[in-house]
């Protein structure tokens, strides 16, 4: 691109002959969108108008090239063509100012003396943008050495059909190409990169013409077709591709391509090719692709396909289990995971067990178990591939090719997306992995308290040398309890509701790295900033305890307002009964109805539940917010609280339905719409609070996010 420009996103006129005014008029009526500055140029030569033709159009097409120009300038351009109304004299200037030698070069190099080829060639090439084939045939007769000339931008006209994607134009010109014309370059692209981002149909005209083109490497990218395919998604093409691609030009000694192929495929979970591939040459799981990463760290990076990745209901866990997947045969493994059904509907490869046998089709669907199985299937083929890399790459490779082929950035990777599967199978090829660091001096565990992964923390139990393990420091003198003392990564702390709980959270770290690993003398070690982990823990964790203890004052003050008012209404209901009292006894008028104890009872339960929640909520707003506060005693407060304000608003709807029955008994067409509507607020607390309730109550009394019962492993 020109220095000082920026590429144009305008609607540009192009032009055509000056003798030509229906075509002419067509394309001023069908905009093309500027591929980029320099189609610019073609939009400013501005031929002579007609006299027939409505001048408005002319000024149109001026003032749209003009300002086409202008916003595609950057400041340092603007300024040079800021006071210029002509978009020739503007484009005239641009030209000389910032316009590269390369350009030059090609122009020069298309430039005739005769004027009537370049008017030629400018026919042929709107022909070739507008798909007017009868025209661009009519000119390929006359000349045709036009299939072989560059446009202004330097483009062959197969380069420009094909970039717009016309199938139709590109077949044609390629009919009448020789293979060796195919192999023009537009700056190291040829025309087969364009049409692999596109359409299968124009990739299969091309490979049959020239094969030679599969291994064309375009320089800015470093990449192959079926890369570019493999790219931007489009596995049609790279299936298609991928048989007539020889199988050396994949091979680690030949470059990064082949390694470059398995990762697109692990990013779009198609592993046909990715296996296929690593089976005839393992090696390529530890080679660097072209855009650097290594197949085995692309792996590492995406947890979605791996168990540990996808957390489940146990309803779901349940179908999981009841799903047996055969493994793969080694000499010809095929799995589409694009099209799931055929993969989903082969017992060769699924089978369920138990009462999933028996379901439908449609239950399948209704109940989710398809999508469980194509998870399953996933998961299954991944461990099948994490273990054939493993075991016929990584292990037999000395330490130097595993860190050439990012082998220990990718445990630490797996590590930071909580991939358990990952690491345990690592570790067990080489257990020495336990005591790699990165580059800060931490090991995977030290790695997984600063990324709070508790499944991978949880591995240290079943680890012979935890102790050990425990007692090493960073590079920094930060050993295990510091790092448990530094504030989670945001996207951590973002999936849990509230700030309270997010304190809560940061506390449970602390105190389990606390009683599990550490010696008692850690508890008073220092880092190299003098600081001790409750020191640290507290000066990090500053703001988000003020945030905290604000969240609960502002949720205790909105609840204690909504139980008083409770309270006060319970408070009057029981001594204005409905019907009222006898006037000789005292004694409500309805007092023997069975109504009636309803109404008095659901009464008395919300006045006692609504004064527990306000004490509650009282205990919270006056509470010390100390570090440790967040641990259970607020939550459990804020867990009292909200249940029986809840039981308060529910049986306060109960006793007024009650009273209303008592009333208007006799007129239940009446009494029971307002029955139901009468329910929709308390449908309405439950469904914004008791998710919030229930997230509590499990943080704070479940089973804890740590796993002690790990068996021992390594």
């Amino acid at each position: 691109m020109v220095e000082g420009l920026v590429p144009a996103g305008a609607i540009v006129v192009d032009v055509l002959s000056k003798d030509n005014y229906e075509q002419w008029s067509a394309l001023v009526k069908n905009y093309l969108l500027a591929q980029d500055l320099w189609d610019v140029v073609e939009a400013t030569a501005e031929p002579p108008v007609p006299e027939e033709a409505d001048q408005f159009i002319g000024r149109k097409k001026t003032a749209a090239a003009l300002h086409a120009i202008q916003i595609s300038c950057g400041p340092d351009a603007f300024s040079v063509i800021k006071e210029i109304s002509s978009s020739k004299i503007a484009w005239d200037i641009l030209a000389q100012t910032f316009k590269p030698q390369r350009w030059r070069s090609v122009q020069s190099a298309n430039s005739s003396n005769n004027p009537d080829e370049n008017n030629d060639l400018r026919r042929f090439f709107a022909a070739v943008k507008i798909g007017d084939w009868e025209e661009t045939n009519n000119i390929l007769r006359g000349n045709p050495n036009a299939l072989r000339a560059r446009s202004s931008t330097g483009e062959t006209a197969l380069h420009i059909a094909t970039k717009l994607g016309d199938e139709n134009m590109v077949e044609k010109l390629v009919d009448l190409m020789t293979a060796e014309d195919l192999e023009i370059q537009d700056f190291g692209w040829t025309a087969l990169h364009l049409a692999a981002r596109l359409s299968l149909k124009m990739v299969e005209c091309m490979v049959v013409k020239n094969r030679n083109l599969l291994g064309m490497v375009e320089e800015s990218h470093g990449l192959t077709p079926i890369l570019f395919a493999a790219k931007n998604d489009l596995w049609d093409i790279v299936h298609y591709l991928y048989p007539l691609t020889p199988i050396e030009d994949l091979m680690p000694e030949n470059g990064p391509y082949g390694a470059g192929l398995v990762c697109f495929c692990f990013y779009a979970k198609q592993f046909d090719i990715a296996l296929d591939l690593l089976q005839r040459c393992p090696r390529l799981a530890i080679t660097k692709g072209p855009m650097g990463e290594s197949p085995i760290f692309v792996l590492a990076d995406i947890p979605s396909v791996f168990p540990s990745g996808k957390p489940l209901k146990f309803w779901q866990r349940w179908i999981y289990d009841c799903i047996h997947i055969q493994p793969p045969a080694i000499p010809d493994v095929s799995v589409n995971v694009q099209n799931p059904e055929i993969e989903l509907g082969s017992q060769r490869n699924i089978s369920f067990s138990g009462l999933l046998q028996g379901l439908s089709s449609t239950l399948h669907n209704l109940l989710g178990i398809n999508h469980i199985c194509e998870m399953k299937l996933i998961h299954d083929r991944t461990l099948y591939i994490l273990d054939h890399m493993l075991n016929k790459a990584v292990k037999d490779v000395d330490i130097q090719e595993r860190e050439d082929g990012l082998v220990y950035e990718a445990v630490f990777q797996a590590v930071r997306r909580g991939i358990i599967e990952f690491v345990i199978r690592l570790c067990k090829i080489d257990p020495d992995v336990l005591w790699r660091n990165n580059s800060m001096g931490r090991n995977i565990f030290h790695y997984s308290i600063e990324c709070r992964q508790e499944k991978v923390y949880s591995l240290i139990y079943g680890v012979r040398q935890r102790n050990l393990i425990a007692t090493f420091s960073d590079a920094f003198g930060n050993d295990m309890l510091h790092l448990a003392g530094m504030l989670s990564p945001t996207e951590k702390l973002d999936r849990i509701s509230g700030a309270a709980l997010q304190m809560q959270r940061e506390r449970q770290w602390f105190k389990e790295v606390k009683s599990t690993v550490v010696l008692p003398s850690g508890v008073r070690a220092f880092n190299k900033e003098g600081k001790r982990p409750h020191e640290l823990f507290t000066q990090n964790h500053k703001k988000l305890k003020e945030e905290g203890e604000k969240w609960m004052k502002d949720a205790a003050t909105s609840c204690t307002v909504v139980g008083a008012l409770t309270i006060t209404i319970m408070f009057a209901a029981a001594f204005t009964v409905p019907g009222g009292n006898n006037g000789v006894t005292g004694f409500p008028i309805f007092l023997h109805k069975k109504m009636f104890m309803v109404f008095i009872v659901s009464d008395a339960i919300s006045l006692f539940s609504s004064i527990t929640s306000v004490l509650m909520f009282l205990g919270i707003l006056t509470s010390r917010y100390a570090e440790d506060d967040f641990l259970k005693s607020l939550p459990t407060k804020m867990i009292i609280g909200l249940s029986t304000l809840l039981i308060s608003i529910a049986t306060m709807m109960v006793a007024f339905c009650s009273a209303l029955f008592l009333m208007l008994h006799e007129r239940l067409q009446i009494v029971i719409p307002i029955i139901f509507l009468a329910s929709i607020p308390v449908a309405l607390f439950i469904g914004m609070q008791f998710p919030l309730l229930v997230e509590i109550f499990i943080s704070t009394y479940g089973g804890g996010i740590f796993d002690k019962k790990v068996k021992r492993w390594i």
